[in-house]
């Protein structure tokens, strides 16, 4: 194991690991194919073909519409209210009711001030340090995406610690469209797996809770993402 580098729990089973790429064919079939004829996984990568590359090296393919994801259409509600219950906290330490709102307090002004790489760096760490927790153990279910007040609650697994960096980068000044939660195959360890990707003008960087480092997305090639999303997108990945 590398420095800086933490072991996690097997993520997904096999079952949810199916679920994941069903789901990500079930984007993709929502989505207006390239020609008219194309109707497969297959037939939509040979339409793209010669039309570029996207995240992790694959063809992508966009809708507005978080019909198919509802459980990150539930973090998106939720969030509303914690994020002004967080914005009341770091603007007055004594609106700070809870541990959860003082940690949040504590990241956004420890890194407020600092350059973008920086702040990718400390909002990265910070979460970091919370505990791996299957949602089995923490929810009593399967799959379970928690809000940023939930994750810093209980901890959670991959997703949700994407999620929670998610919404510090942008409380921290970054835009909608610079940052994206990733639920991918890790095609090294077999299993599921979720990053959050930031677009930089010249590259994507991934911040991932398996490390504190931080590396371009061409350095993952034993990541194959299956769909991401952000506040207002989804997207469906194909090779």
């Amino acid at each position: 194991m590398r420095s800086g580098e933490r072991e996690h729990p097997p993520l997904m089973n096999f079952r949810q690991l199916t679920k994941a790429t069903t789901l990500a064919a079930l984007l993709l079939s929502a989505m207006p194919a390239p020609v008219v004829q194309a109707q497969t996984l297959g037939d939509l990568a040979k339409a793209a073909k010669g039309k570029g590359t996207a995240l992790f090296n694959t063809v992508e393919f966009q809708s507005k519409s978080f019909k198919a994801l509802p459980q990150w259409a539930r973090v998106l509600e939720k969030a509303k209210t914690e994020m002004g219950q967080f914005q009341a906290c770091i603007n007055d330490i004594n609106k700070c009711k809870t541990a959860q709102q003082n940690s949040w307090r504590k990241i956004i002004h420890a890194a407020q001030n600092m350059t973008r790489r920086q702040k990718l760096d400390a909002v990265n760490r910070f979460f970091n340090k919370w505990p791996y927790k299957l949602d089995q153990e923490v929810y009593g279910v399967s799959e379970y995406w928690a809000s940023p007040n939930q994750f810093m609650k209980t901890s959670g697994d991959c997703e949700d610690y994407s999620i929670a960096k998610y919404y510090a980068l942008k409380e921290l000044g970054f835009k909608d469209n610079e940052l994206r939660i990733v639920i991918l195959l890790d095609r090294i360890r077999g299993i599921g797996h979720a990053v959050l990707a930031i677009y930089e003008p010249n590259d994507i960087l991934i911040l991932d809770s398996l490390s504190n480092l931080i590396l371009p997305h061409t350095k993952y090639r034993h990541y194959v993402p299956q769909y991401s999303m952000n506040a207002t997108t989804r997207w469906a990945h194909i090779k």
